[in-house]
């Protein structure tokens, strides 16, 4: 009976190495399984996640960049008409239609 609980700390011992390798293979197949992936991935020349994000920002940012410029030269372009249709004789382009 002295021998049994020697046995059971063996079996146990055992046991434990045993759940040990096999969390180590378990990983060591999840890294094969990433990098085949990420293989796949790059072949396919897919781009990540992050990338497209960033990208999608570049783009709005760009949209609201030419949003703003277009409006801006919309103003300009109303106050040079504004300018252009002046009574004012003074003004060089309005003396310009007049001797031309």
């Amino acid at each position: 009976m002295a021998d049994r609980p020697r046995i059971l700390d063996d079996l146990a011992g055992v046991a434990g190495g045993a759940l040990s390798a096999l969390v180590g293979i378990r990983e060591e197949i999840e890294a094969v399984i990433r990098a085949r992936i990420d293989e796949t991935i790059s072949r396919l020349d897919l781009v990540k996640r992050d990338k497209l994000d960033a990208i999608a920002e570049l783009a709005a940012n760009a949209r609201a960049g030419q949003e703003d410029a277009e409006a801006r030269l919309a103003q300009m372009e109303a106050r040079l008409a504004k300018l252009e249709t002046s009574e004012n004789p003074k003004n060089p382009l309005r003396r310009n239609k007049i001797l031309g």
